[in-house]
């Protein structure tokens, strides 16, 4: 049922500009937009699946990672560790915590060894939520594999994958620095 196999099937895939689709510096096509259009309906789609549980889809994550992530001593995750797992900054992390913890979904508490260091662990109620969530969400990302196609959805990820690794940003830096100017 895909919308197609593989997007460069399609005649004429990223050759040519549409009136959409505006030129900047010579550029036809931008990237960045095209993933970030992508990434904002994906999320639409995924927010609209977990709305009946007033939860976001970037809250589901975040409550997924904590689950995961415990310590040794079955402790939730430093907020620095976790931060550093989902790629986020430690103000953009605690932000994002707030309404969880407002919601009494998320608890924030002191390591054991260090009263500085907050960890963050999933209440009863956060367990509860993140499993009728996750049913939630496996449905919402069957009808998106269902609509791409599982070539197409399985390409999606791994490009994503590949676009978010330290290889790709090694490669990116790497990649003639003197081609872009400075800024003014």
């Amino acid at each position: 049922m895909g919308i197609t196999d593989n997007p460069m099937d399609t005649p004429n895939a990223g050759v040519q500009a549409t009136a959409a689709e505006p030129v900047l510096a010579g550029v036809q096509v931008c990237t960045n937009t095209a993933v970030r259009l992508a990434a904002r309906r994906l999320g639409q789609l995924y927010d609209d699946a977990l709305a009946p549980l007033n939860l976001k889809a970037t809250q589901l994550a975040l409550m997924g990672e904590i689950a995961k992530f415990k310590s040794a001593e079955a402790e939730g995750p430093a907020l620095q560790d976790l931060a550093g797992r989902l790629a986020i900054q430690l103000s953009a992390l605690t932000h994002a915590l707030r309404p969880l913890v407002r919601d009494g979904i998320v608890e924030l508490r002191p390591d054991a060894q260090d009263r500085r260091t907050k960890r963050g662990v999933l209440t009863p109620l956060g367990k509860r939520l993140l499993s009728d969530a996750i049913v939630r969400w496996a449905t919402a990302n069957e009808r998106v594999e269902a609509v791409l196609g599982p070539a197409s959805a399985a390409s999606l990820r791994a490009l994503a994958d590949q676009v978010a690794s330290d290889a790709f940003m090694v490669a990116y830096q790497a990649e003639n620095p003197a081609r872009v100017p400075p800024a003014p």
